[in-house]
């Protein structure tokens, strides 16, 4: 009798998560990058990560994601551009899921800020959609007609991570966490720019409208691969990112308020 809740031999230690993202995955992706305020790229930055200078952009993108095993899921990323000293990236604030496969690995092997959600992007002849709402509350709407077909592009990027541990009593964290580099690499056979606009909606939960559209930079639909790494670079003062958990665990008290009054 094999008790298979029981210890692994070591050839059944694989980390699928890791070897799954470390090989190119194919997805449709609808993507809304646009300016915003410095001091609101400032405000959402943890230590060490600062703005860069002259570039307040935000990027959201809306992924239907093509697993080589098993369904596609919905993937969606929003974050802003930011810096680790002189190196160049992006921080991502939320990055809704429709899987828990796929929530679960991001957040505890890389840091990524992952939480359950629902997210849509479709495309019907030219007209394209995007869709992510999350806990009864609509968060981003990305809408628009395609109106030009771009070269193809292949390109290497990179996401700033933190990898932390909650406290178990509540009280911040457990130890400090670390600054992971994700480094990407990205191959788009299909990319279409779009005319479009892009709506922001109010949530106490996930407050994305916070992250005011100040001018639409550019909005693109693409068929793309990527495939990342994580990296770890530096351990981060647990005081440090304290301040800025909320960004990724929900304070459901506020649910509640309203009907108190």
């Amino acid at each position: 009798m094999t008790v298979r809740y029981g210890a692994r031999p070591p050839e059944l230690r694989r980390n699928r998560e890791v070897e799954a993202t470390a090989t190119p995955i194919w997805s449709q992706a609808l993507t809304a990058v646009w300016e915003t305020d410095p001091e609101i790229i400032a405000a959402v930055l943890p230590p060490p990560l600062a703005p860069v200078e002259g570039q307040p952009t935000v990027r959201c993108t809306i992924t239907i994601v093509q697993m080589p095993v098993g369904p596609s899921f919905g993937a969606g990323w929003l974050g802003v551009r930011a810096r680790h000293g002189d190196v160049i990236g992006e921080y991502p604030i939320f990055m809704p899921m429709t899987t828990e496969q796929s929530v679960i690995g991001g957040r505890e092997t890389y840091g990524e800020p992952k939480k359950i959600a629902d997210v849509r992007a479709t495309r019907d002849g030219d007209v394209v959609e995007g869709v992510i709402a999350r806990m009864g509350f609509p968060l981003v709407e990305i809408r628009g007609r395609v109106v030009e077909a771009r070269e193809p592009y292949e390109l290497d990027k990179r996401d700033f991570w933190f990898k932390l541990l909650p406290a178990a009593d509540g009280n911040g964290l457990e130890d400090d966490g670390w600054l992971v580099y994700g480094e990407k690499h990205e191959s788009a056979r299909v990319h279409d720019g779009v005319d479009g606009d892009i709506v922001l909606k109010d949530s106490p939960l996930d407050p994305v409208a916070d992250l005011v559209v100040r001018r639409v930079v550019d909005i693109n639909w693409t068929e793309r691969a990527s495939s990342q790494v994580g990296v770890p670079i530096a351990r981060v003062p647990a005081a440090d990112l304290t301040p800025y958990m909320h960004q990724r665990y929900d304070d459901l008290s506020v649910l509640g308020k309203g009907a108190e009054k």
